[in-house]
């Protein structure tokens, strides 16, 4: 950018050139500011959506207790260990394969399991998983499908992608029965995340698959539910208790 000579006609050219100089770095300065205060503003308006999980778990943590019912604790040790199982076949896929989607998916299915045992603290009730190894379970049920899980993901890399896909479609199906059986709202708010999350997962594995040319048919779901999600974007944010956006 030039400085506008005509406002300064008979000034030596030193002097023009240090004005010139002085005016870029004062616009330069001026446009940094402004960017510095958009992204201020930014993180005030959405500052809550950076570190999602942390943060679920914060609102969780801070909500009262609430008197939670027999099949809301059975929900809560079923979903520790059904959450544990997707990210301990992440984690064996990872190893096997080596290819990142799987090793992404068990960081947060790690944080999925994390927070269902904070609920499990927050409500003093007993964790299943005395022994975080990973393919160790206490439900006989879970270890089952993880045992066959494994040797079916361990043909290949696509029928890696394939049993990753199931064990989410599992996680939607039975989050979708144990939210409509809770009543406190910590719980299904942390269910509903979870869901929210396992739906984005289903969607990263199918699109992986699709890339490799081949398609995937529903196991748990019906193919109309797991069409409905793949066909829908990505979604983001933290979801409440009834599955809507917690910022909107």
């Amino acid at each position: 950018m030039s400085t506008n000579h005509h406002l300064v006609a008979g000034l030596p050219e030193q002097e023009i050139t240090l004005m010139e100089q002085t005016t870029t770095l004062a616009l330069a300065l001026t446009f940094s500011l402004l960017i510095v205060s958009s992204a201020i503003a930014q993180q005030g308006k959405w500052g809550k959506k950076i570190n999602q999980t942390g943060y679920c778990t914060q609102i969780v943590d801070n909500l009262p207790l609430e008197d939670v019912s027999d099949k809301e604790r059975a929900g809560l040790i079923y979903m520790r260990e059904e959450e544990k199982l997707a990210r301990d076949l992440c984690q064996s896929f990872y190893h096997k394969w080596g290819t990142r989607i799987f090793d992404d998916i068990a960081q947060s299915e790690q944080k999925h399991t994390d927070s269902i045992r904070s609920l499990l603290v927050k409500y003093e009730i007993e964790d299943p998983v005395a022994n975080d190894q990973r393919g160790i379970f206490t439900n006989t049920e879970i270890q089952q499908i993880y045992n066959e899980l494994l040797i079916s993901g361990s043909i290949s890399f696509l029928d890696a992608l394939q049993v990753g896909a199931a064990v989410e479609e599992l996680d939607i199906s039975d989050l979708t029965k144990i939210v409509a059986e809770a009543d406190s709202q910590d719980i299904k708010i942390v269910y509903q995340n979870l869901m929210k999350g396992s739906r984005n997962h289903l969607r990263s594995y199918v699109s992986m698959l699709e890339a490799y040319g081949r398609s995937y048919e529903a196991v748990y779901l019906t193919s109309e539910e797991v069409t409905a999600i793949i066909d829908s974007p990505m979604e983001n944010g933290l979801y409440d208790e009834d599955g809507n956006s917690m910022f909107e």
